[in-house]
């Protein structure tokens, strides 16, 4: 049984994994959308149809067992999996940046013997986990003071190392998988219970690096709620942080990488918090006439000590768009789960709140296991679970569907999604000479605002797509930052987000980074033009 080959250009492996039913649907769909009558996609690339420039570096001899420069894993590596990145491979062919050898080390000697080559050589070092990154956060710099880039996959770091069942944690290494580690951890009754819509194809240390948000809407929504301690491997050594539940002794050393997207070191294992398996769920669909009081229903659920595992307001026209309702309600996806008690207290007060606002559901599927997998909820998980498979055939359509996610306080959310989406349906318009689709729906919810994540779609045209996708993504970008939104709230910032965090945080912070990426990393190798310049 061979091994599955990651695909060089698209979501997922080589096999087709999008069915014709489903491209059909989807097909269906984007030509309402548009209102037109066929599309005329390109085809994909092979890998046999792209030269690739030559490796600008040669491997020294002590490097080559964990080293290549062979073409398919450059190939493999020269993009992340964003609507520009897939445009530039499946309608441009254009793969004239890659890195010019592909490091898989075994351990954390192997990762300083790479470093320190870099380091002596002016080589380019970019931390690699599953490759999922849709910001510009794994690709090759084009700065040509460096002489060469190495990609540093770390799909070998792979392993459960240790499970401490009493305190509910693990130390694992950082280039796990989603699945891989759920898989090692599912003989313990622990998981980490982190599941994101990448999951598949992301590792725990790029969730680490880039400050990635999971499965649970409330208390446990973020990765930084998970890290008891790390180890890092910077050019200047290794860091190893004291494993602890908490710490008031200054200020804590692990927050210096959560969010560092390898510009510091390369995240090798880490701590985190598991949780027991859940044993009881109870979930439901409530629908609502009016947005504003949806709104005020889930801040209501969001404040009142309830802790939803999830709880998306879904716009209608989205709710419509992916077979979840028929446009006439706005919809918000409930569930609770424990591995320890009955849920219908909590079900209860939270319905109890949504029939305040307005809110309407039917009490049968209450009492269905795993409702939130079939009927109108199911289509919509459905919907959005398969959307990065989409992703490559969409844009060999000229479509281009994206999205933007941000968090806000309460008080502004309104005045704040108006603004983002006039923006962005106003910039479609410009770009694409046609009218578009943007709708939102809540991701994460706390106590003092949600994290509203905006859906576009708009139909370009093929040879000019990369420019009209990048003038959009701008637009709503401008838009979130000037109505006072912070420009990510799990996707990272990579390179594409780079003008507005610049914005964003304090001039005198940012001199601060710069102090701790000179001693850290005094060559500069690593991940340059993230974060720092």
């Amino acid at each position: 049984m061979h091994a599955k080959k990651r695909s060089f250009y698209g979501w997922g492996f080589e096999e087709n994994v999008v069915t014709a039913e489903e491209l059909g649907w989807f097909e269906r769909a984007w030509s309402d959308l548009f209102q037109i009558d066929d599309f005329d996609p390109a085809p994909m690339p092979r890998e046999s149809e792209i030269a690739l420039r030559s490796p600008r570096v040669s491997i020294p001899a002590a490097l080559e067992p964990f080293c290549t420069n062979d073409k398919y894993d450059r190939l493999l590596h020269c993009y992340g999996r964003s609507v520009q990145d897939l445009a530039r491979m499946i309608l441009r062919r254009d793969f004239s940046n890659p890195p010019d050898a592909v490091a898989y080390p075994r351990d954390e000697d192997e990762i300083r013997a790479i470093l320190d080559w870099c380091g002596g050589n002016d080589l380019a070092a970019i931390p690699f986990g599953g490759g999922s990154s849709v910001v510009g956060g794994v690709n090759p710099p084009t700065d040509e003071r460096y002489r060469g880039t190495v990609t540093i996959d770390l799909k070998h770091l792979n392993r459960v190392i240790e499970i401490d069942t009493t305190s509910q944690s693990a130390r694992i290494q950082g280039g796990v998988l989603g699945p891989d580690l759920e898989d090692q951890l599912k003989p313990s009754g622990l998981t980490m219970r982190f599941f994101l819509q990448a999951w598949e194809f992301s590792s725990l240390g790029g969730w680490i690096a880039t400050r990635a948000a999971g499965h649970y809407a409330t208390v446990y929504s973020q990765i930084d709620d998970h890290i008891e301690s790390l180890r890092v491997v910077t050019p200047a050594g290794l860091i190893a942080t004291r494993r602890l539940p908490t710490s008031g002794a200054g200020p804590n050393p692990d927050r210096l990488f959560l969010g560092s997207e390898g510009t510091f070191g390369i995240i090798t294992e880490a701590w985190v918090r598991l949780h027991r398996r859940p044993k009881f769920r109870l979930s439901t669909m409530v629908g609502f006439r009016d947005y504003e009081k949806a709104v005020a229903a889930v801040r209501t659920i969001s404040q009142a000590g309830l802790y939803p595992a999830n709880a998306r307001l879904i716009e209608r026209d989205e709710a419509k768009f992916t077979e979840a309702g028929d446009g006439t309600d706005e919809l918000l996806i409930l569930s609770f789960e424990s591995a320890d008690h009955p849920l219908e207290p909590w079900m209860n007060r939270a319905l109890q709140i949504c029939g305040d606002h307005g809110g309407t559901w039917d009490r049968n599927t209450l009492a269905e296991e795993n409702s939130q997998r079939r009927g109108a909820a199911g289509n919509w998980r459905d919907k959005f679970l398969r959307g990065p498979y989409l992703r490559e055939h969409a844009i060999a359509r000229g479509v281009m569907r994206d999205t933007t996610e941000s968090c806000i306080t309460w008080e502004r959310y309104m005045q704040f999604q108006t603004q983002v989406k006039e923006a962005t349906l106003r910039a479609i318009r410009e770009v694409t000479g046609r009218a578009g689709t943007c709708t939102v729906r809540f991701t994460h919810l706390y106590p003092d605002g949600p994290a509203p994540y905006f859906t576009w779609h708009a139909l370009g045209d093929k040879p000019k797509l990369v420019e009209q996708f990048w003038a959009i993504k701008s637009a709503a970008s401008e838009a979130m930052v000037n109505a006072g939104g912070t420009i990510t709230h799990h996707h990272a910032l990579g390179r594409d987000h780079r003008t507005w965090y610049d914005r964003e945080r304090p001039k005198l912070f940012a001199d601060a980074l710069k102090a701790v990426k000179q001693r850290l990393d005094p060559h500069r190798i690593l991940n340059p033009g993230i974060l720092i310049d």
